[in-house]
């Protein structure tokens, strides 16, 4: 059996849009270094994402030393400083969580709401606001930025490849499912078994399994669902509890860097849960 190393790395700077593939990048207090740091709501302060707007997937982001750009077909690039000059507080809510966040600015939303055909507005997460982890699976300093629930989702090569070994028209990438680790394995879901594990210099943990949304069946080429799949094959070996399960949430117990290439050292085990 051949060890696990870390495969992929991705940051998904702002929330729903499309991410970005990295080979090395800095771990911070939230995670990833940028990952969900922004987000898009609704005028009602809620989140926007590609469960209502697929196509959020279309619109493709990049970072350099100082800025965030966006960028679609038929739009002139939206070019955004990472701490703009004349920031407004907003309330924002993120599932059952709201967070005091900042708004970045009228061009931003002018920009968003004409390529969502509706009025929305992009918001980030100053780094002196706090969002925590559910208390349930994690400990009391544990943070997370905009992301669902927790600050990584972490996923195993071969479970992808016993998914597309299952469809009737396999060739799904990973991008599908947005993982910030893709692991390199052998064994399908082997995952599942891990509670404790270490890449390069940093300790991880991983209390629970990821449940799946309808997100997964967006093709992120077109932003066009994809007929239900790969949820739908996904169901016939993955569900328990009227949830289907993909991948891994998982924390992580220090800060630095991470790089492609670098063993995954498992520490702990244990029963899968849940019990798939």
């Amino acid at each position: 059996m051949t060890p696990p190393r870390l495969a992929q790395i991705h940051i998904f700077p702002v929330k729903s849009l499309a991410g970005i593939e990295v080979d090395h990048w800095p771990v911070n207090r939230r995670g990833l270094h940028l990952d969900r740091h922004w987000m898009i709501i609704d005028q009602n302060g809620r989140f926007l994402s590609q469960r209502s707007l697929p196509q959020m997937a279309l619109i493709k982001t990049n970072l350099d030393r100082e800025r965030l750009t966006l960028s679609t077909k038929g739009m002139p690039n939206l070019t955004i400083p990472f701490e703009p000059s004349q920031p407004e507080t907003v309330q924002a809510t993120i599932w059952d969580d709201e967070c005091t966040a900042q708004r970045v600015g009228q061009a931003a939303d002018t920009w968003l709401s004409t390529v969502l055909k509706q009025t929305c507005r992009l918001v980030y997460l100053p780094d002196e606001n706090r969002r925590s982890v559910d208390q349930d699976y994690a400990e009391r300093e544990d943070e997370v930025g905009f992301a669902d629930g927790f600050p990584f989702l972490l996923i195993g090569s071969a479970s992808l490849d016993e998914l597309n070994r299952r469809l009737v028209a396999p060739g799904i990438e990973m991008r599908r499912f947005r993982p910030n680790l893709v692991v390199q394995t052998d064994t399908p879901h082997i995952e599942d078994q891990w509670r404790r594990i270490t890449i390069g210099e940093i300790p991880f943990r991983l209390p629970k399994p990821c449940s799946r949304c309808a997100i997964p069946t967006v093709d992120p080429d077109t932003g066009i669902r994809d007929g239900g799949e790969p949820i739908k094959t996904l169901a016939t070996y993955r569900k328990e509890n009227h949830k289907i399960y993909f991948g891994q949430n998982v924390l992580h117990d220090a800060v630095g860097a991470l790089s492609v290439g670098e063993m995954v050292e498992v520490i702990e085990t244990g029963i899968p849960q849940p019990s798939l």
